[in-house]
């Protein structure tokens, strides 16, 4: 029997996304931030005022990326190059993988339990960004036990609540 699938609850993805609007702002840089579940499922977005109208589905498609294939973005597009083993598998999953950085995997106890996509300023900035809501998650994961809600209609592990 398998054991239930651990996922990032709405309330820690706010977090996430409150935490990346803080390092956007600190950085002067208006973005795009999506949050997905286990299932690579949109969980929770923003768009700053200022972020650029493409960076929404990027940042959506980054997350979407990452839990798909359990890589960062940025880690993908060295495979994604000419002769390399991924070769072209941006224009897999009709179009929405991303192969360029601002895409980080969440994790807890080594399982993948979501991800996060951020788009807006240079993949440098993107992946700046991203990182300080996962480094603040991962802190918190450390700080407190994730409870896992085992009932058939909810399976999730608390973060932080």
């Amino acid at each position: 029997m398998s054991s239930p699938l651990a996922n990032i609850s709405l309330s820690d993805a706010r977090q996430m996304v409150e935490k990346s609007v803080a390092a956007a702002r600190a950085l002067g840089v208006p973005c795009s931030i999506a949050v997905v579940d286990a299932s690579g499922h949109l969980l929770c977005f923003a768009r700053q005022d200022g972020a650029i109208t493409g960076s929404a589905e990027l940042a959506i498609n980054k997350a979407f990326t990452v839990q798909i294939f359990n890589t960062r973005t940025d880690t993908l597009n060295a495979l994604a190059q000419p002769g390399a083993e991924l070769y072209g598998i941006q224009h897999s999953h009709g179009g929405r993988v991303v192969v360029f950085g601002g895409g980080i995997p969440i994790q807890y106890e080594a399982r993948a339990i979501g991800a996060i996509g951020v788009s807006g300023g240079t993949v440098a900035e993107d992946i700046a960004i991203a990182e300080a809501a996962v480094t603040v998650t991962a802190d918190m994961l450390t700080q407190q036990t994730p409870s896992v809600d085992r009932s058939p209609m909810s399976l999730e592990t608390r973060i932080g609540s």
